[in-house]
């Protein structure tokens, strides 16, 4: 068996103008590309003038990817990994390709470039010295309010994201198990030339944009736990309501 190498490669977020020039040339001489969503690689692919073969992997196609994939990089071939956009496998499929990979003691390189969670982290105001990425919350209701609360008592600076159409429940969750004064910043659309960031309390956040809704990429970035914060009492669930 020969050794290959797997490319992390990282991706834009918004802004074409991101990508790195190591990332151009290991779109364009790597032997295969793996790609989250085939309709966005095409995009980036033709925004770069680089004609190569699409191989998707995602929560779909894993096991029969990362065969493939496998099977090259024994050949000794070079393989590059994306995302949609970003940096892979921060939420994103591809995990399990490169912990086989780093088994059979493939060469893995990781090419390094946009990611919304540190952009967002780095214009938020927050603590940037200790942080979290707490993804996605569970979508089962008690699952989900569980996870949120086993977060209330951190120190570090938390960021969570959510699909698009999600960001009002998003909003209402961490507000319910945080608490209406706890300050956050929402980073919307971050790189493009609509981008924003929004800088309130939970509270503040949930009202602003339950008047005036958004659908779009987000990351939620709200403040750790101060003195104050780790003195309130918590409930392990919502209080209910009186009937």
């Amino acid at each position: 068996m020969k050794l290959g190498t797997l490319l992390v490669v990282s991706t834009p977020i918004g802004d074409s103008g991101d990508i790195t020039l190591r990332a151009i040339e290991a779109l364009r001489n790597c032997d295969l590309l793996f790609c989250e969503d085939l309709r966005e690689a095409r995009r980036l692919l033709y925004r770069l003038t680089i004609e190569k073969e699409l191989h998707p992997l995602n929560e779909h196609t894993t096991r029969e990817a990362t065969t493939e994939a496998l099977d090259a990089l024994r050949e000794g071939k070079t393989l590059a990994l994306i995302s949609d956009c970003g940096t892979p496998l921060i939420a994103d499929p591809g995990s399990e390709l490169v912990q086989r990979a780093i088994d059979e003691g493939h060469r893995i390189t990781p090419l390094p470039g946009a990611s919304s969670l540190l952009a967002a982290l780095v214009v938020s105001g927050f603590d940037t010295r200790t942080f979290t990425f707490a993804g996605f919350l569970p979508r089962e209701k008690s699952k989900r309010m569980r996870a949120a609360h086993a977060l209330v008592h951190r120190t570090e600076t938390l960021l969570f994201l959510e699909a698009p159409y999600r960001l009002n429940q998003l909003l209402a969750d961490i507000t319910a198990a945080f608490g209406a004064s706890r300050r956050a910043a929402l980073a919307i659309d971050l790189t493009l030339p609509k981008e924003r960031v929004r800088r309130d309390t939970l509270l503040g956040l949930k009202d602003y944009f339950l008047e005036h809704p958004f659908k779009g990429e987000f990351v939620l970035v709200v403040e750790g736990a101060t003195p104050q914060h780790r003195g309130a009492r918590t409930h392990p669930h919502p209080p209910a309501r009186k009937r």
